[in-house]
């Protein structure tokens, strides 16, 4: 089956309009129609209903959604690694969890590809669940995260330390923090049994989130407090606009590098792993930016 027949079906399930599916793709409205009764032909299945103001998908038509978006990317994927090495370059492909990257991975990837020169580099965000399917499934060559993915068939070693504080917007002490617009950001299920355990007593967050960046924003924008990566909160404790808590030690977060036993490009991402863990980390540049100019 062609790769281009699932681009097709992905473009309608999006768009639910088989005229602008193919504007979008450059082929005519012939063409997509005929690629879509092709793949229901192959599957013997309705994958849209057609009424006359509208397209929508049928349940198989939902159900093949994930599996097309897996193969188009998987030979996408294939596609660029093989040009690669036709030009005599190797593709590594990283990926880590939102917060990884702002906290720590940003500033590991520049100089990773500065020490790995005719090396072409894929960067992803991806969630833990995702970042574990997709080591097992080869499209990913290594995985960050605050938590070890575990498998027969993957490495996960302890890379780096991440140095987490409790900051808010005025000076005060726990109690106060956590009382008045706690914002709680998911660093891993180790800290949040951790902090279940360190702050007992404590009321309700007043926000939960996935990533620290939305934290930092929030209580940037409406005040509050939040446990945040010493490396980002850096240029807005030197400008004022966050405080430690004082009474409140820092948390020491680990970061954990996994890839698979018999990954074939296993001698580039030991390299990686001995050079990760001399790099300490440091604040995005963008947020380094956005530090400075308010």
């Amino acid at each position: 089956m062609d790769v281009k027949v699932f681009k097709t079906f992905l473009e309608v399930a999006q768009t639910r309009h088989f005229g602008r599916a193919a504007e979008n793709l450059y082929i005519t409205q012939a063409a997509v129609s005929a690629r879509i009764k092709q793949l229901e032909s192959f599957f013997d299945s309705a994958l849209f209903i057609r009424d006359r103001n509208s397209i929508k998908l049928t349940s198989a038509g939902e159900r093949l959604v994930g599996y097309a978006q897996v193969m188009v990317n998987t030979l996408e994927q294939a596609k660029n690694e093989l040009a690669l090495t036709n030009n005599k370059a190797l593709q590594l492909t990283m990926a880590g969890t939102p917060n990884i990257w702002d906290a720590y991975l940003q500033h590991c990837l520049s100089k990773v590809t500065d020490a790995f020169g005719g090396y072409g580099f894929m960067a992803q965000a991806l969630s833990r669940e995702q970042l574990n399917r997709n080591l097992i499934e080869r499209t990913l060559d290594m995985a960050f995260a605050f938590d070890p993915l575990k498998s027969d068939e993957l490495v996960c070693k302890q890379v780096a330390d991440l140095v987490l504080v409790l900051v808010s917007t005025s000076p005060c002490v726990q109690e106060q923090a956590l009382a008045d617009k706690y914002v709680y950001v998911d660093w891993g299920t180790r800290f949040a049994s951790e902090h279940a355990e360190r702050h007992h007593c404590a009321v309700p967050p007043y926000l939960r989130t996935s990533t620290g960046r939305i934290a930092l924003d929030f209580i940037l924008d409406k005040a509050g407090a939040a446990y945040l990566p010493l490396s980002i909160v850096e240029p807005f404790l030197a400008s004022k606009q966050l405080y430690r808590v004082a009474d409140v030690e820092p948390w020491h977060r680990p970061i954990y590098l996994s890839y698979r036993k018999d990954s074939s490009s296993l001698e580039a991402i030991t390299k990686i792993q001995e050079l990760v863990k001399e790099i300490d980390p440091l604040t995005a540049y963008s947020l380094q930016q956005i530090g400075q100019m308010r």
